[in-house]
């Protein structure tokens, strides 16, 4: 299956932040989501497992109560149910791994 950046919609989830759903299917999905300096991704959970690679910028995670910083290059996973967010230290694009995938971004 091909996708072609031309054909995905970036959203705008506002304060700052935009996502865009790269490919879906079976089990699996791969979102972009791109933030402004500053920007607050808050704290959640979901029963979804949470691969996250740092495209660009830097971040200060927190994962299960442990906060750290990343940059481009660094991978983050996060556990089923587990509280995490983020605040974004310089602008940056995060690409997030999801399985099973997120109904709740495609409905």
């Amino acid at each position: 299956m091909f996708k072609f950046i031309k054909d995905t919609v970036l959203q705008n989830l506002g304060n700052g932040i935009t996502r865009r759903i790269l490919a879906h299917g079976g089990t699996m999905m791969a979102v972009e989501v791109n933030f402004e300096k500053d920007a607050i991704g808050p704290m959640h959970s979901h029963p979804h497992e949470q691969l996250t690679y740092i495209l660009s910028g830097r971040f200060s995670f927190t994962i299960e109560g442990e906060t750290r910083e990343v940059v481009a290059g660094d991978t983050l996973y996060k556990k089923p149910d587990v509280m995490h967010g983020c605040v974004c230290l310089e602008a940056g694009t995060l690409l997030d791994t999801f399985t099973p995938q997120r109904e709740d971004f495609l409905g």
